[in-house]
């Protein structure tokens, strides 16, 4: 035991440089993701800046019993999950689609340029993307005179309530396309080739080949990440929404996330705003919980 010890503390101090890193890291997790969770109590508060988080008044399930008796409650519930399932029904598939044709390739070269082309978006600012939304979607935009051109009607379709998860989630797709094939691409280069060759003298054809090798290799990677995507089912990028939410969509635009921005921030009721952060982190882990569940019921792959 002792040697062992010695042996472990020796390696560490050989390693030592490398171990200060991981140190770093630590503390900073530490510093900035477990040092908050003690603000939680802030939700199940009063809080007053005057008496302080520990001084302030507790008032137990208060702000959530308000927030659950909101009268636009059920409707920025589900304003939320329809943008998530948007965006899960739209991108999901085409991510793994993208990937398997840039896999298939032959060209180096060319698929170089495909990666670097899809990237780029994902580096552009969100006000940017959402900048450009807005001069392209509204009514002397590209796409209205695009329309107009083959004899349609022009239409604000930043206006438009029923257009805005669509919009959304094209605009999350052209940003995420490209850096969304990363893990899938890193996977796909782990099949064997003796497998694909095999299936090659069987008389398979590419096709079958994405079909029967590919998409079984790319499993645990597609399970994986789809319960990770669930687990952000109420969790909506604010920055976008608030940037293309306009007065004329907001009743399919207004999200759990903008509304704490307009009660926290805005209105500075910081007890009703964490609890209403709270719940959706609540919500989103019991979502998380059930998917691994079911998917290792159905496809004996999960998180834990």
């Amino acid at each position: 035991m002792k040697t062992n010890i010695k042996s472990l503390l020796k390696q560490m101090y050989r390693c030592r440089l490398l171990y200060l890193m991981i140190l770093l890291g630590f503390v900073a997790t530490f510093i900035f993701a477990y040092l908050p969770l003690w603000g939680i109590v802030v939700a199940f508060k009063d809080y007053s800046s005057r008496a302080g988080i520990w001084g302030s008044e507790w008032v137990g399930l208060k702000h959530f019993k308000r927030f659950l008796e909101y009268p636009y409650f059920s409707t920025i519930l589900i304003n939320t999950i329809r943008i998530n399932v948007t965006c899960l029904i739209i991108n999901f598939p085409l991510v793994i689609i993208f990937s398997l044709m840039l896999n298939e390739m032959k060209s180096q070269k060319l698929k170089r340029i495909c990666q670097q082309i899809t990237y780029m978006p994902y580096f552009i600012s969100t006000v940017v993307v959402a900048s450009m939304a807005i001069l392209m979607l509204n009514r002397t935009g590209l796409i209205n005179l695009i329309i107009a051109k083959f004899g349609g009607q022009p239409t604000d379709l930043m206006s438009e309530p029923g257009a805005f998860p669509f919009i959304y989630a094209l605009t999350d797709t052209w940003t995420g396309l490209g850096w969304g094939t990363i893990i899938y691409l890193a996977s796909l280069s782990g099949v064997s080739l003796e497998l694909i060759e095999a299936a090659r003298i069987d008389g398979a054809g590419r096709f079958r080949i994405i079909w029967h090798v590919n998409l079984p290799h790319l499993k645990p990677t597609i399970m994986t990440l789809l319960i990770l995507n669930m687990g952000s089912m109420l969790s909506v990028g604010f920055e976008k929404v608030l940037l293309l939410q306009t007065p004329l969509n907001s009743s399919t635009s207004e999200v759990i996330s903008t509304y704490s921005y307009q009660v926290g921030l805005v209105q500075q009721q910081l007890s009703y705003s964490s609890a209403i952060g709270l719940f959706n982190n609540v919500i989103n882990v019991l979502f998380i919980l059930g998917a691994n569940k079911l998917s290792k019921k159905l496809t004996d792959v999960g998180l834990f």
